[in-house]
């Protein structure tokens, strides 16, 4: 009887061990098992040390961006066209990336002026056909060049 009771337990334990390791390998191909990819848009011209966005599996991580004049390369003079500049600038990307401002689960704005909270959010609203996605709007202080917002952003494509 001990012998049976021992078989069944070692049979047991290999079948709950493939389905274990069923499991685990379904799992890693829905989570994409290519090496993260760089998307940059096209004509980048700027030597900085970062990607415009990194695409691991279906998440794409979107880098900061400044809202500077595309023609210029300089602020625009309104805190209104900068944010539209800057959201242009992450629609650019995520559209390098097959996705959408819909695609957005996270975005992260820093601003350096936080009275600046209603102008943003005026154009922010236009940028989405749906719900807009979660959101943190941070004081942060001078930013680079001179810049009103900042925006990073997590989408995730389907």
């Amino acid at each position: 009887m001990r012998t049976h009771g021992n078989a069944f337990v070692f049979i047991g334990g290999v079948v709950v061990g493939a389905l274990v390791a069923s499991v685990v390998g379904v799992l890693s191909a829905a989570q994409g098992s290519a090496a993260p990819r760089v998307i940059n848009l096209p004509g980048r011209t700027v030597a900085a040390p970062f990607s415009d966005a990194v695409l691991a599996g279906n998440t794409l991580y979107v880098a900061g961006r400044l809202g500077m004049d595309p023609q210029t390369g300089r602020l625009p003079a309104t805190a209104e066209q900068e944010a539209r500049n800057v959201l242009d600038g992450v629609q650019a990307v995520l559209a390098e990336a097959d996705m959408t401002m819909d695609d957005l689960v996270n975005v992260q704005v820093f601003c350096a002026d936080v009275s600046l909270y209603g102008v943003f959010n005026r154009v922010y609203r236009e940028y989405f056909t749906g719900e807009p996605p979660a959101r943190a709007f941070l004081g942060s202080g001078p930013l680079l060049f001179g810049a009103r917002f900042e925006v990073a952003g997590v989408a995730v494509g389907g």
